[in-house]
């Protein structure tokens, strides 16, 4: 089971990007998923999470401007990210709990990097 994030880059502060991050591999079930983002020399930070349900949650500091979302036929989550801050510049990581026989397990993508300029 692998999981491939994709659609980082380089944004001016107020602008948009919606990184995305696929499951492949023998997957079963998976139940929630997030993402999370590692800033220079700060500690990994849980951004959103959404269960299997759509059930969703954020941190406070992106509470209305980003939204997390998932396609559970394409094993995909995605974090729609609008009025980008300076702030947000981090390393961006998924997150998925995955059932692939015989057990759950929780697997992490590699990364992909949002750098937004003021």
């Amino acid at each position: 089971v692998q999981l491939q994030a994709s659609g980082g880059g380089l944004v001016q502060a107020g602008g948009s990007l919606r990184p995305s991050c696929a499951a492949s591999g023998s997957i079963l079930n998976i139940n929630d998923m997030g993402w999370y983002r590692q800033a220079p020399g700060k500690q990994r930070e849980l951004v959103a999470s959404i269960a299997f349900t759509g059930s969703t949650n954020y941190a406070d500091s992106v509470k209305g401007r980003f939204t997390i979302s998932r396609d559970n036929t394409k094993n995909t989550v995605y974090l729609q990210m609008n009025i980008l801050k300076p702030e947000d510049t981090a390393v961006y990581y998924c997150k998925a709990r995955i059932f692939s026989a015989p057990r759950w397990n929780v697997y992490w993508g590699q990364g992909t990097l949002v750098t937004v300029s003021s």
